[in-house]
């Protein structure tokens, strides 16, 4: 059953959030089970897992969701043998990095993160590489046959065999060495991946038919060239980008250790208290807008193709606006509720003050996600991968110039500062290769002036319910509930005439009207 844009929106939403607190529930354990040092170390490992990750994964997605959004507008037989073309080529480039992992797994732990007891989790999560890969070519072509029921089921039946072996492992290890119960966490990653996958291919088969039809698999037109011309710049760019990024990150903890005068548990404590604890509070919200994002790529691909420029304009004025609001908000929640939060979920407020600091950053960090999907919408692969490399370059000199002399003071900085350049390049960038009219007043004014009135009476309400914060957790957690619920609200008024109205109208004339399916031939 074909489902119209809104409602795969809602979905999406709805399923991406659910998902997230899932995650962060996780997260919430993890932190409590492993404990700081313990965290410390997870995170290192995944920096070196990420850039594995990024071998077998990235790219994949991006070129399975356009390729196939514009082969299902042609011949079905093609469509197929582009998909099969695209499987096996994240099958290879999983097993690639999978052998890679392993291999390295042992002189990746001593000489790059300087813990030989992140060895056994980094040779754990190798084993969902191919998976991982295969998965998400699959969930390229669902997104671009317009379905994200497929995608929901398999990711949340993912979430929860990943929850489910990792307590379960954590549980029965307690009192174990804490490089053992990292490599349980890990191997609880991995068959997650493996079953990820395995729903997926089901969902597949069993599409497949509405989608191809009974015909053989034909040759697409130069699909080797058209899968590298989006392949190499995305996944060169981000291949790139991780790797600068996980070398950052073994910096980082080494350059705290030479601030802190040598107390490397210390250094690796702070370093998962900000990377293990804030960020990933930072980055849930990002749910309100990662679905819109999945599902504006393909849009935003086929408009860019038939040049329509007004859809194409209307697309992203939409997106530019709706994340200066959402993530405005976002910014201005954590500004004033941030060390409450973290006092409830962690017991400790460290992560809160973090979180204070960065909340200025939110519309940027936000913004530079949505806009670098649809920059890849719109072909422009190359500018993404050019700045994404000048910001790991920038981010890399930063921690070792700043981190000795400041300390987390300085590893702050220099997340602001990187969030500054992503975001401006990038969005300057697209605004100028779309040849969109900029609307600054409407995008950052507007945005501003709402978040500014609700991080206002969300410190009223944070002095009203006193109290309540001097509670136990379930208190603490239900004031921020509160002081939340009435900053959306103050929000969503002061921007309702300010343009926010606009897009909830054309949100809802597009519900009425008739859903948009591909035309696949049939």
């Amino acid at each position: 059953m074909r489902q119209s844009y809104l409602k795969n929106a809602a979905l999406l939403t709805v399923s991406d959030v659910g998902l997230r607190l899932a995650g962060m529930g996780l997260r919430i354990y993890l932190a409590n089970a492993l404990g700081g040092e313990g965290m410390g170390l997870y995170q290192l490992v995944l920096a070196v897992y990420s850039l594995f990750v990024t071998l077998a994964t990235s790219g994949v997605s991006v070129a399975s969701t356009r390729l196939m959004a514009e082969e299902l507008t042609g011949s079905p037989a093609r469509a197929k043998g582009m998909l099969l073309r695209l499987c096996g080529m994240a099958a290879a480039l999983g097993g690639a990095a999978m052998g890679a992992q392993w291999i390295l797994a042992e002189p990746a732990a001593r000489w790059w993160l300087g813990d030989a007891r992140a060895a056994a989790a980094l040779r754990a999560g190798a084993f969902g590489m191919p998976f991982m890969a295969v998965a998400a070519v699959l969930r390229g072509f669902f997104v671009a046959r317009q379905q994200v029921g497929a995608n929901v089921a398999s990711q949340a039946a993912e979430q929860l065999f990943r929850m489910g072996v990792m307590v379960a492992a954590l549980e029965l290890t307690q009192g174990q060495d804490v490089g053992a119960r990292c490599a349980w966490v890990m191997a609880a990653t991995a068959g997650g991946e493996m079953v990820s996958a395995g729903l997926m291919a089901l969902f597949a088969r069993r599409e497949g038919t509405a989608a191809f039809g009974h015909d053989r698999s034909r040759a697409p037109l130069h699909a080797g060239r058209r899968i590298w011309e989006i392949l190499w710049p995305v996944q060169g760019g981000r291949c790139l980008s991780s790797a600068l990024h996980t070398a950052e990150n073994m910096l980082a903890p080494a350059c705290l250790t030479a601030y802190l005068g040598g107390q490397r548990s210390v250094a690796v404590t702070q370093y998962g208290c900000l990377k293990g604890m804030a960020l990933p509070l930072m980055n849930f919200p990002f749910g309100l807008l990662g679905s819109l994002g999945v599902l504006l790529m393909p849009e935003i691909t086929r408009a860019h193709i038939r040049a329509d420029r007004v859809r194409l304009e209307a697309l992203l004025r939409r997106m530019l606006r709706l994340t200066m609001y959402v993530s405005a908000l976002v910014g201005a929640v954590f500004w004033v509720w941030g060390r409450p939060l973290t006092e409830a979920l962690y017991g400790s407020a460290e992560p809160g003050g973090y979180l204070e600091i960065l909340a200025p950053a939110m519309p940027l960090l936000y913004l530079e996600s949505m806009v670098d999907g649809a920059m890849k919408g719109i072909g422009e692969q190359k500018a993404v991968f050019r700045y994404s490399v000048w910001d790991s370059i920038l981010r890399i000199a930063g921690v070792m110039v700043l981190l000795p002399r400041w300390g987390m003071k300085g590893f702050l900085f220099v997340i602001l500062l990187s969030s500054l350049f992503t975001c401006v390049s990038n969005t300057l960038h697209l605004v100028k290769a779309a040849s969109i009219r900029p609307d600054w007043l409407g995008w950052l004014a507007g945005p501003a002036f709402a978040a500014g009135l609700a991080g206002l009476a969300g410190w009223g309400v944070r002095q009203g319910l006193t109290a309540w914060l001097a509670g136990g957790r379930v208190t603490q957690l239900a004031a921020v509930c509160a002081g939340a619920a009435v900053m959306t609200a103050v929000c969503l008024g002061a921007g309702w005439p300010l343009g926010l109205s606009e897009e909830v109208r054309a949100i809802w004339e597009s519900r009425r009207q008739k859903p948009k399916v591909l035309d696949t031939g049939l």
